[in-house]
């Protein structure tokens, strides 16, 4: 097996800049916590505890920067920030049914449904750019 090793890279905006999500994982899906960011689709981590996943988080933050330079991929800007450094907001309205939906996940799993949609966005978009990959690597 090749194993191919990968240059560490420096990323053009710190850790910090980018926004992230930890959700606590279920029974099934072996405990602990999750961490996505919504703006790095596939980059993803979980730890034992919020600490763990933050820290673990902060390492796949560094091997994903480094994989996507090394792929010739550019790195998004993070997002949740505008040019004067302000939060950015999204709204969007729903069916009631949808939101019930969303919402007794949300509570299933323990978390809001802002961090609920983060997700399941981060999630969607992580899915279709590896698609995309295999579409244009076949």
């Amino acid at each position: 097996m090749n194993v191919k090793r990968i240059k560490p890279v420096a990323a053009s905006y710190p850790f910090e800049a980018y926004g992230h999500v930890i959700a606590p994982l279920s029974t099934e899906d072996g405990g602990g916590y999750m961490i996505t960011f919504p703006d790095l689709p596939g980059c993803i981590s979980d730890g034992e505890t919020m600490e763990e996943a933050l820290i673990n988080g902060r390492d796949a933050f560094n091997s994903w920067v480094s994989a996507q330079t090394d792929m010739g991929r550019q790195i998004p800007a993070p997002s949740h920030y505008d040019e004067e450094g302000k939060p950015v907001k999204f709204v969007q309205r729903l069916p009631r049914s949808l939101h019930a939906t969303l919402q007794a996940r949300a509570k299933a799993e323990g978390v809001s449904i802002n961090t609920l949609v983060l997700m399941l966005i981060s999630e969607g978009l992580g899915r279709r750019e590896g698609a995309e990959d295999r579409r244009k690597a076949a």
